[in-house]
């Protein structure tokens, strides 16, 4: 229920882009922060979000997690301008970064072998619904337009849901064991152990990390509007280089034996490298295709905000319908799951790009090709998370799942920033001739993308393939 509500927040918020833009009187870079930010936010601080959940006590910090999620909820509903509204967003990224992980702890802590299958299968198909519910749900608050309020109700009802959430959370979730035993939490004495506790977080590399995303993508949103000026270069290499200090820290970090934010040492597992390479790739263009389709289908073709909404949910059923079934294909044929699915995505892009580049409203092709794009992206990504995570030791498990979990939130990030750029400029003059000539070749840059995805993914097919040749 949680992450089915975090997932419709995320989606809810694509297709309102257009009215918040027009209402807020903002820039397509603008609508690009208000995306990218909250996931930027939510991506870096997940980790450290699951390191204190072990250090709290999971209840407490998804409780955390969601009552700052509801309360940015409601500053992002009542926003007076765009530089508020990104606040707001960052603010509930971070909530979402201290719920979020708590659900996957419990689940690998109460479910093991078959049961722990079919409960992160429940896991795959709460992702897709929440997927379609946040499209359709979007569309129909924007288009009802209650009380004159416009776009604000797509944040705002979060607020009762968070609290209804806040109010269960005591009789479903079990309750934290004292992290504390020698001391009463209420006394100073446990304060000064929540002190100590913090001193397990790898903090320098949280100081590090965070300002590097900002400062590669931020420019990556700003530089087509300003004209690519020389500061946004400079912004992009100093991050660059803060990422190169944040690798120094963590390998630092681990040398010494404390726990760094993530531990880079893992990345020799078989086929992870490749897997996280596959992933970030296909999330890229999943980032890009979300951003550009909402702007191009209202702000070019004109369609309603219930219309838009109702366009993706094809290709979120689809997703969520082939995320969940796959593993039902003979497991001899699995390795091949991957690269045949993310072909099948990148000739859906295509197919976009040569339908919409008419600059007309969508017929049945339309739709057809969505579905295919939802089940390619599903067949390329779900069995691609399974097989990157096989080869890691259990120890480096938590690890590599939270690698590939802020891998595949920054990617999104950067899709929006990198192809959202490219449409808006493509699309400056306004119109839909504009728009579907934009649509046309950012889908095309997003099918040639795929295509190397699933070059990235081979290596990682091949260990697979071995794999079950042995085990047979």
């Amino acid at each position: 229920m949680c992450y089915e509500w975090r997932l419709t927040d995320v989606t809810i918020v694509n297709v309102a882009l257009p009215t918040i833009g027009r209402s807020l009187h903002g820039s397509g870079a603008a609508l690009q922060l208000v995306v990218a930010g909250y996931t930027i936010s939510y991506a870096t601080l997940l980790i450290t979000g699951a390191r204190l959940g072990d250090m709290f006590g999971r209840r407490r910090l998804f409780q955390i997690g969601v009552l700052t999620f509801t309360g940015a909820s409601l500053a992002c509903g009542l926003a007076p301008t765009f530089g508020f509204l990104i606040a707001a967003r960052l603010v509930q990224g971070a909530g979402a970064a201290a719920m979020v992980p708590q659900i996957m702890s419990v689940i690998q802590q109460r479910f093991e072998g078959q049961a722990r299958a079919r409960a992160l299968g429940a896991y795959a198909a709460v992702l897709a619904s929440g997927a379609v519910a946040g499209q359709v749900l979007g569309g129909v608050l924007v288009t009802a337009n209650l009380f004159g309020t416009q776009w604000r109700p797509v944040f705002l009802v979060n607020v009762p849901v968070g609290l209804a959430i806040a109010l269960a959370v005591p009789r479903v979730l079990p309750a934290d064991r004292d992290t504390d035993r020698d001391t009463d939490p209420g006394t100073p004495a446990a304060g000064l152990g929540a002190l100590s506790r913090l001193r397990h977080l790898d903090l320098a590399g949280l100081a590090t990390i965070v300002p590097a995303v900002f400062l590669i993508v931020t420019p990556l949103m700003l530089g087509h509007e300003e004209h690519w000026p020389a500061w946004s270069f400079a912004s992009m290499a100093a991050g660059l280089v803060l990422a190169g200090v944040f690798v120094a820290v963590e390998r630092r970090v681990a040398s010494q034996g404390r726990h760094p934010l993530l531990d880079l040492r893992v990345l020799r597992s078989p086929g992870l490298a490749s897997g996280l390479a596959a992933v970030s790739l296909l999330m890229i263009t999943y980032g890009g295709f979300l951003f550009s389709l909402a702007l191009h289908l209202q702000s070019g073709l004109g369609d309603s905000a219930l219309r838009a909404g109702l366009t993706f949910a094809p290709s979120a059923a689809a997703f969520g319908l082939c995320g969940y079934f796959w593993r039902r294909l003979p497991r001899g044929r699995h390795h091949l799951i991957t690269p045949a699915g993310s072909v099948l995505g990148a000739a859906a892009y295509l197919g976009l790009a040569l339908d919409l580049r008419a600059g007309t409203t969508g017929g049945p092709w339309l739709y057809l090709v969505l579905i295919v794009l939802g089940g390619g992206l599903a067949l390329g990504f779900s069995p691609l998370v399974t097989h990157a995570l096989a080869g890691v030791d259990p120890a480096g498990a938590a690890n590599a799942s939270g690698l590939l979990t802020t891998t595949f939130q920054l990617s999104q990030a950067v899709g929006v920033a990198t192809f959202g750029s490219l449409f808006l400029t493509l699309a400056a003059d306004r119109g839909p001739h504009a728009s579907a000539h934009a649509v046309a070749i950012t889908f095309t840059g997003l099918a040639v993308l795929l295509a190397l995805g699933v070059l990235a993914s081979l290596p990682l097919s091949r260990l697979v393939a071995r794999t079950v040749r042995v085990a047979e």
